[in-house]
């Protein structure tokens, strides 16, 4: 009974993809563009072969009746297969600019990428949230497990993605990179030339952070320790073939900081931002995630970004403030910082009287004309 419901689970929800897909052609014009229509739907059928899709509407904000929506799938260069929501705005015409957004760092694209998406869909853009590499919906093995190179490739994926739309001009690409995607997003506009505006809200530097600790505090001494413990962890996993998780994200027991506080108020709130497949909700970070960022500084290239223009939006209290100050003054001209005055790091996350969509509306208007 139970392989008989699976097998009709499964059958129904490629069924939805198949659907997902036509309309998705509708969507994006018919008759126009046929030979890149055809290699999209391909390549989407392919992705989408090797992972599983819930066409269900799971997220944590209602669903707009401004703009269409589509559950999608495509793999990047290194082969993987990214889910993804594509948002268009209903009843445009011609040729439309595109914007590409995930994270934070241990979402899915169902929470804060996905809120970005869907409000900046309604404001006339083309947009994509999608899970990156090993989290979410998206493929990879082992899972929860992070890459400052591959992340990176995520968002260039999603250009390729969304630039072979025959309603979007792929002249008139931008990314908006949240919480620890703001530093991948940063990356990507840095080396991929295609992305002419690039916007990182409450960023985070994840390389800085797990390398050097919060504020650079980390020792070399400390630095030492963490590597031979990170070390010592290959060994282990080696041994067990699998390898080793932490304990479930954000359960809190008391005495946490207050940003480890306004974390769980998001991540854990079924009110607010919980969701089932966020390794911040509900799971962990393999405990050797930290190795690949601890040599490879992502921002070392940020003022490659220039002649592009750059927007930092951060919260004024946030802890993590910091970040985007230093990248501000890393980056060339043209760049804007932000400070949301009273904001922390969180409330950009879903607050939407504190999300500047207005300036964020206004930034890719003018730079995706």
């Amino acid at each position: 009974m139970t392989t008989d419901n699976t097998s009709g689970n499964h059958s129904t929800q490629q069924e939805d993809s198949a659907m997902e897909r036509r309309d998705l052609l509708k969507m994006t014009g018919a008759g126009i563009g046929a030979l890149s229509v055809s290699s999209l739907l391909a390549t989407v059928a392919k992705a989408e072969a090797d992972i599983q899709l819930d066409s269900t509407w799971d997220k944590t904000f209602p669903k707009s009746d401004k703009v269409d929506h589509a559950k999608i799938a495509f793999k990047n260069r290194y082969g993987i297969s990214l889910a993804a929501d594509l948002y268009q705005p209903k009843d445009a015409s011609g040729k439309l600019a595109a914007i590409i957004i995930s994270g934070p760092f241990g979402a899915v694209k169902e929470q804060s990428s996905g809120l970005y998406a869907q409000t900046m869909a309604e404001r006339g853009f083309v947009t994509l949230a999608f899970d990156p590499s090993y989290t979410g919906e998206s493929g990879g093995e082992p899972r929860n497990v992070a890459s400052p190179d591959i992340n990176t490739e995520d968002f260039s994926a999603a250009v390729d993605f969304v630039g072979l739309l025959p309603n979007v001009d792929r002249e008139r690409i931008g990314m908006i990179g949240i919480c620890g995607w703001g530093g991948m997003a940063l990356n990507a506009a840095a080396i991929d030339k295609r992305v002419k505006a690039v916007v990182a809200s409450t960023m985070y530097d994840m390389t800085r952070v797990m390398s050097k600790g919060y504020n650079d505090s980390v020792t070399p001494e400390q630095r030492a320790e963490t590597l031979e413990q990170l070390s010592q962890q290959r060994w282990a996993d080696a041994e067990n073939g699998t390898p080793a998780y932490g304990p479930v994200s954000l359960e809190l027991s008391g005495g946490e900081p207050q940003f480890v506080v306004e974390y769980a108020d998001y991540y854990k709130s079924t009110e607010r931002g919980f969701h089932p497949r966020a390794i911040n909700s509900n799971a962990s970070w393999s405990l050797t995630t930290p190795l690949s960022f601890m040599n490879m500084p992502i921002l070392t290239y940020i003022a490659e970004i220039a002649p592009r223009p750059l927007l930092l939006v951060h919260g004024e209290i946030a802890h993590s403030r910091y970040f985007s100050e230093t990248a501000y003054e890393a980056a060339a001209e043209p760049k804007e910082l932000m400070i949301i005055p009273g904001a922390n790091h969180t409330d950009l996350y879903d607050q939407m009287d504190v999300i500047p969509f207005d300036k964020l509306t206004g930034f890719f208007e003018q730079h995706l004309a």
